[in-house]
């Protein structure tokens, strides 16, 4: 065994091997012994490296996450119009269509967590409170600044990626009659109702 942990890949090229391959050939496909034979792994190393696959599954959203957040980062913290990156933020939220990988691992990652334990539940709440966290602080800067109106930004965000997430798993899942084009208007057209009139 001690020589098999030698040679094996590192954790994130696993990781990077399970988004593409959830990306290429769809969630259904990636079985431990599929992905163990993409990374050069038997099946029994990968279980030893994370347990199961539910565990492979929420670190390989955490990781996307990872990704996700810096890109989130990167666009927040711009200058020019807080509205502008509000679009952004909601651009990088709402899924590019039907089978988008990183919301096809989030909707399986939910899904499971119905029988998940309390540190799988922390984990998730992390991810989650990530992206609460970087939209109340847009909210409030552009109430401060005067772009939005003086709405509860705690709230508004909570209302706000209700709506983002109930949309997007439409798109994710290819629901009829939504595309990403369809939501990003609902989207705007809450925005400019709730957060722009008479500000």
């Amino acid at each position: 065994m001690a020589g098999a942990r030698k040679h094996a890949p590192p954790r994130e090229d696993v990781l990077v091997a399970a988004m593409e391959m959830i990306a290429e050939r769809g969630l259904e496909k990636l079985t431990m012994a599929a992905l163990g034979r993409e990374v050069g792994m038997s099946s029994g190393h990968l279980l030893y490296y994370f347990g199961s696959k539910d565990e492979l599954l929420l670190a390989t959203l955490e990781w996307s996450e990872g990704r996700l957040g810096a890109e989130r980062g990167r666009l927040l913290t711009r200058t020019g119009p807080v509205r502008e990156r509000l679009d952004s933020y909601v651009d990088l939220y709402v899924p590019d269509g039907h089978r988008d990988p990183h919301w096809t691992l989030w909707l399986e990652v939910w899904n499971r967590s119905q029988n998940a334990d309390d540190a799988a539940r922390d984990r998730q709440a992390a991810i989650e409170g990530a992206w609460h966290r970087d939209l109340v602080a847009l909210l409030a800067e552009g109430i401060s600044r005067g772009e939005f109106r003086a709405v509860d930004p705690d709230r508004f965000a909570a209302r706000l990626r209700a709506l983002l997430d109930g949309f997007s798993i439409h798109v994710a899942i290819g629901l009829r009659g939504t595309d990403r084009a369809q939501v990003l208007g609902h989207v705007q057209e809450f925005l400019r109702e709730g957060l722009l009139a008479d500000a």
